[in-house]
């Protein structure tokens, strides 16, 4: 079995920072792309940074140079630093990540957090 785990959320006053951070464990052979994703109260799930096995990343708009996605891969961790927060970027943060278990074949499963709360007000 493979468990991801999010720490870093809170509470946090508008332009303040945020660092999240994710560390896969269990049966570990390899992992791919890690992420983070985030849901809004009475909103759909949506994508917010991802970075592949290589460091190369992808942001959604609403957090283009504010937020910067970074990795261990000798931890398996993937790193959310959030910085000049805003009362809109309040949502639960959902860690993912590509996960190969089997030494044999290249098949990597997706897997989820159970999520982290970042909440920005005054």
């Amino acid at each position: 079995q493979v468990q991801l785990v999010e720490s870093g959320g809170g509470l946090v006053q508008p332009g303040g920072s945020l660092r999240l951070s994710c560390a896969a464990s269990g049966n570990i052979f390899s992992v791919n792309d890690m992420g983070w994703y985030r849901q809004a109260p009475g909103k759909q799930r949506e994508l917010v940074a991802t970075t592949t096995s290589g460091g190369s990343t992808n942001y959604a708009d609403f957090v283009k140079g504010r937020f910067t996605i970074s990795r261990d891969n000798a931890k398996n961790t993937v790193y959310l630093q959030m910085n000049n927060l805003g009362p809109e970027d309040t949502a639960v943060y959902y860690c993912n990540a590509a996960v190969r278990s089997n030494p044999v074949g290249s098949v990597h499963f997706k897997y989820w957090g159970q999520g982290t709360q970042v909440t920005v007000s005054s």
